[in-house]
């Protein structure tokens, strides 16, 4: 065997292994949630599948798993809608207009963003309890917003820093002003890193926890991560067959997006590092 089909044969064991064990988690989750039994994998236990559990959580009332999902379907739209507008109108400034301080202010951002989310979480409470929000979805959409700005900004003041800004002089001369240059000339230009980022930015706010527990109180306006968690508590037991059937309506929908528009996202995010 020659060398080089040699490296064509280990790179490519290396990269069905890397997907294997990337995949293994959702085989696995998948599974349990068509077995009767949880423990399926056990030598005296055979592997009888059923369809029982995930028609429970598809028509349960009491588990209230659609109108979960709607409410995470919703408050992520929302939320990375929001983020994006800013996040993009945030970058334009910052990579065409000069003013003192941006490599601090930029560094700022960044550093606030690391603070965990368990350090805010009582704050938060107290200031969506004198707003009247808890359990509504504004509760969940602003601080979600705030949670996804800084990484938002940052990769689109990278992408927006390799725009010429030839194309705002040009669209000035032609008497464009600077919000119809941003929203006629720089968006269409910026459309894979703007996508790459509001995806970013939605299973971000999709997958997000700590904050829908302690913001909302019943299933009006909690997401599918926490309605998921409280299977167990409705129920007496831990539902391992409702709780995977539950994660894998809830994964796929994602996964989904991702394999569909998986050359967008690295190229929304791969432009923006490589200067040419």
């Amino acid at each position: 065997m020659t060398e080089e089909r040699l490296q064509k044969l280990l790179l490519t064991l290396g990269a069905f292994f890397t997907f294997l064990f990337c995949l293994s988690p959702f085989i696995y989750m998948l599974f349990t949630g068509v077995s009767l039994r949880p423990d399926f994998l056990r030598p005296d236990i055979p592997f009888v599948p059923t369809l029982s559990h995930l028609d429970a959580v598809l028509t349960s009332e009491s588990m209230h798993f659609l109108s979960f999902l709607r409410n995470s379907l919703i408050v992520s739209a929302l939320s990375a809608i929001l983020t994006v507008f800013i996040a993009s109108s945030a970058a334009y400034a910052v990579t065409r207009l000069s003013f003192p301080g941006k490599k601090f202010l930029m560094i700022a951002i960044l550093a606030i963003s690391m603070f965990p989310e368990v350090s805010i979480v009582n704050y938060l409470f107290k200031l969506m309890s004198a707003m009247g929000w808890i359990n509504t979805y504004p509760a969940l959409v602003f601080p979600y917003v705030a949670w996804t700005l800084p990484l938002s900004l940052w990769i689109l003041s990278s992408y927006f820093a390799r725009i010429p800004q030839d194309l705002d002089k040009a669209g000035l001369v032609d008497g464009c002003s600077r919000l119809r240059v941003l929203l006629k000339i720089i968006f269409p230009v910026a459309a894979p890193g703007i996508f790459s980022t509001g995806l970013l930015a939605f299973i971000l706010a999709f997958n997000e926890f700590l904050f829908a527990l302690m913001l909302t109180t019943d299933y009006s306006a909690r997401t599918i991560p926490v309605g998921i968690a409280f299977f167990q508590g409705m129920h007496g037991r831990i539902p391992w067959g409702e709780i995977m059937a539950a994660a894998t309506i809830t994964t796929i929908p994602v996964v989904i997006l991702t394999v569909i528009f998986q050359r967008r996202i690295i190229q929304g995010l791969t432009r923006g590092a490589v200067k040419e």
